[in-house]
């Protein structure tokens, strides 16, 4: 278990305490120590989720309330140009295979899911590429 480092602590005494009163009262209540034992364990994990779920969640909210994401270092010319590559690299058996079996029709849809894996790609990186571009208030039709 990965945690606080008093948290461990408090979970080995509470261990140590349930051996010892297992020694002093006997095999008849071994069972209850454990369960009980077992119930502060899950108390445990419980919390430990809980707290990763509502930081989860709370990231997710800011990412939101953001209104975009922000671009990650990995979003570079680099990372395009290989996709592109591997893209181009497996069209080629994904062609062959699609118009072997499907002739023609296997060969467009072969490759309307290699360009739309693209498409998923430059959307992705690119969250403004697809949007409409609204007129500037200088456009609009209200002017006089």
């Amino acid at each position: 278990m990965t945690g606080n480092g008093a948290q461990d602590t408090e979970l080995k005494k509470e261990l140590n305490a349930t051996l010892h009163a297992r020694r002093d009262l006997g095999d008849e209540y071994e069972s209850a120590l454990v369960d009980s034992f077992l119930e502060k364990v899950d108390q445990r994990i419980d919390g430990a989720v809980e707290r990763r779920v509502r930081r989860q969640l709370a990231e997710q909210q800011m990412v939101v309330a953001r209104g975009a994401r922000s671009p990650k270092p990995t979003d570079s010319w680099g990372e395009r140009f290989g996709f592109g590559i591997v893209s181009l690299v497996l069209a080629i058996p994904l062609s062959g295979i699609g118009g072997g079996v499907a002739h023609l029709p296997g060969l467009l849809v072969a490759w309307a899911g290699i360009v739309g894996v693209n498409v998923v790609q430059a959307a992705r990186t690119h969250p403004d590429l697809f949007r409409r571009r609204r007129k500037s208030q200088k456009d609009s039709d209200w002017e006089d």
